[in-house]
């Protein structure tokens, strides 16, 4: 199949499977020696990757563009923000840092962002075959549209068609689809080009009327009705997707572990592992990697009991250190880490979660409240810059070749511990005290033997003697396999011919408008 265009993938809610259908048409139409490039045009998330140039963008386009056979590109997200609190963001803008806004403020540089995003977007497309854009949210936010750049006002700049995605596994899907419709104003109807259901449950037959009745009602058909996979699983990006209590990774790495460390059922021959879930956390890539492994069981958690009863407790990265760190005190759970060093169990820090660990962190860049104390578990203090950190970093660490990405502004200051990572470029990384562990460094994890030999100590540490590490985990390959599995799951449920049809048709002008029928 031979296709050239684009299309905009758009929702009726958040996480209502937009990054998976992305991807998984990138991985379809590369499979099929199609080129094809990923776009989303302002990104709001808090899990992000570093470029190969240096720059940063959200990690489900770095995930799409894995699925496309490229490199992540500052390219394929040009505006990210990250929340910092529930009314200011930090924006960065082709990678790079460009301060932080409130919601008025942002709406003002919404002209010099729209010109970006478009320029960005035509560049895609001169460059590749089909470039497949991810909308942001709901592409119903009629309170937004005026200054909308990455839902319906891009479709509009650009051109294009949308398909809406929604997730029935929440319930409503069907008025989901119609009401999202209806909501827009004529010219942004005609561009709905078709619906995706995705999650569904039982017979198809049941829903069949459903469907036909939409299509009265709407004039656009169901392009496909994805089926509720429990073997699905990609990266985490939206916080809606990390809850309390919910456990990480793919099901099967939960099912059974390697031979000789027995079922579910049998802890003792289990890993624990506690993910401390913050209010900001950020950049959980870690968290997923360590999930991977047969017989690792993680969970995110928030109170002071299942702290202390893990193996395992990970305090990842936030993007907001200090503001987390209070609220990581008001919940008790400094008490539960300080405990498991005293009782030397394992703990491990990670960006924000390491500055946490020190002795002291002065912030007058994203707090700006001045210095505080740190949970003393590691002796390390730290000073924020206003110039941000943003590199791939590879280098060596019990004697294994390792690689991760930075991102934070927070640096050592001074340290008094080991270091536990040997950067290639930087020296001493991280630190180590006891039991208890820190690094600026993501990705770490992904590592497979560095994180095999980690988890080996981890075991030990906790007393599980009975837990014995897989030695076949590959974290890439687990990846591969799930792009590969989403791409499989389109192909079987979608209309390729007819989607194909819409992108390389374009919007089509003869597409019914219902929103009168709301009057």
């Amino acid at each position: 199949m031979r296709v050239k265009g684009a299309l905009l993938v758009g929702g009726t809610s958040s996480d209502a499977g937009k990054s998976l259908v992305v991807a998984g048409l990138c991985r379809l139409l590369a499979r099929q020696g199609i080129r094809v490039a990923p776009f989303k045009a302002q990104n709001m998330s808090n899990n992000s990757v570093v470029t190969l140039d240096g720059g940063e963008i959200g990690r489900a386009q770095a995930l799409q563009a894995y699925a496309c056979g490229l490199e992540p590109s500052t390219r394929f997200n040009p505006v990210l923000l990250k929340p910092g609190s529930d009314r200011r963001s930090h924006v960065v803008v082709r990678g790079r840092p460009a301060g932080d806004v409130g919601a008025r403020d942002y709406h003002r540089r919404r002209s010099d962002l729209a010109a970006i995003v478009a320029d960005e977007l035509s560049s895609l497309r001169n460059d590749f075959d089909v470039v497949i854009c991810e909308g942001a949210g709901s592409v119903a936010e009629i309170n937004l549209r005026a200054t909308d750049i990455a839902n319906m006002g891009l479709a509009q700049a650009a051109g294009m068609p949308v398909i809406l995605v929604t997730d029935i596994d929440r319930g409503g899907s069907l008025a989901h689809l119609f009401g999202t419709t209806a909501v827009l104003d004529a010219d942004d109807q005609r561009l709905i080009a078709g619906f995706v259901i995705n999650k569904f449950r039982g017979d198809p037959s049941i829903l069949a009327p459903g469907l036909h009745r939409l299509r009265e009602l709407t004039g656009r058909r169901t392009l496909g009705v994805l089926p509720f996979r429990s073997d699905l699983w990609i990266d985490a990006e939206d916080s809606l997707a990390v809850p309390v209590g919910r456990r990480v990774g793919p099901p099967d790495a939960r099912r059974v572990g390697p031979p000789g460390t027995g079922s579910t059922g049998d802890v003792s021959a289990r890993l624990i592992v506690a993910a401390i879930r913050l209010p900001r956390v950020s950049n959980t890539t870690d968290v997923e990697a360590l999930a991977c492994e047969p017989g690792v069981d993680v969970t995110w958690v928030d109170d002071p009991g299942s702290v202390l009863a893990a193996d395992l407790a990970v305090l990842p990265g936030t993007r907001a250190t200090v503001s987390d760190l209070a609220w990581l005190r008001e919940r008790g759970i400094d008490g539960a880490l300080a405990a498991r060093a005293r009782r030397g169990l394992p703990v491990l820090g990670i960006c924000g979660g390491f500055q946490m660990l020190g002795t002291r962190i002065d912030d007058p860049v994203e707090s700006c409240v001045g210095p505080v104390d740190g949970l003393g578990l590691l002796d390390v203090a730290f000073a924020f810059d206003d110039d941000k950190i943003l590199r791939q970093v590879t280098g060596t660490a019990a004697g294994h070749s390792i690689g991760g990405y930075e991102i934070h502004h927070g640096r050592v200051a001074s340290c008094g511990d080991p270091g536990w990572i040997t950067d290639a470029v930087h020296g001493d990384e991280g630190a180590v005290r006891g039991s208890v562990r820190g690094t600026h460094w993501h990705g770490l994890m992904a590592s497979d033997g560095f994180r095999r030999d980690f988890l080996r100590t981890v075991a030990d540490e906790a007393g599980k003697r009975a837990f014995t590490v897989a030695t076949d985990t590959v974290v890439d390959r687990i990846r591969t396999a799930q792009v590969d599995l989403i791409a499989d799951l389109l192909e079987a449920h979608l209309d390729m011919t007819a989607l194909a049809a819409i992108v390389e048709r374009g919007p089509d002008p003869d597409l019914p408008v219902i929103a009168h029928r709301l009057s």
